[in-house]
């Protein structure tokens, strides 16, 4: 299938930072947000009415990552289909959204995820991480 980066910033953990993308194909997006307090990935559609917000997952309390003082590097990426996003935070997949099948996956597992848009939880498994290949 393949990947196309469409966003990558460098980050200190701890320090406000949103960084955006866009799906080169679709008018979904995921953005990711690290408020000084937390780190969360969002899955938005742009084609909905009002919020735009799908669903979120809990990425890291900033609190309880040992090395938040060196820089980070957050790449935002996405299958060529435009349906599927990954997070990844020095080249390690952290989350997943699959906008096709409504679900995603996250390392932390939180929040439970929304009803409304997914019938699963955000429990993470190491096989979505084929979605990209």
């Amino acid at each position: 299938m393949g990947v196309e980066l469409v966003a990558e910033e460098t980050i200190t953990v701890g320090e406000p930072a949103t960084v955006a993308g866009p799906s080169p194909r679709s008018t979904f997006a995921i953005y990711f947000e690290d408020d000084g307090d937390t780190g969360y990935l969002y899955g938005l559609d742009f084609s909905r009415e009002g919020n735009p917000i799908l669903d979120a997952m809990l990425i890291y309390n900033v609190d309880q990552v040992t090395d938040r003082d060196k820089p980070s590097s957050v790449q935002l990426i996405w299958s060529t289909d435009g349906l599927k996003a990954a997070l990844l935070i020095n080249e390690y997949p952290h989350a997943i959204f699959d906008f096709d099948a409504r679900r995603g996956y996250c390392r932390s597992g939180f929040p439970p995820a929304d009803p409304k848009w997914t019938e699963f939880d955000h429990s993470w498994d190491d096989a979505a991480v084929e979605l990209f290949r």
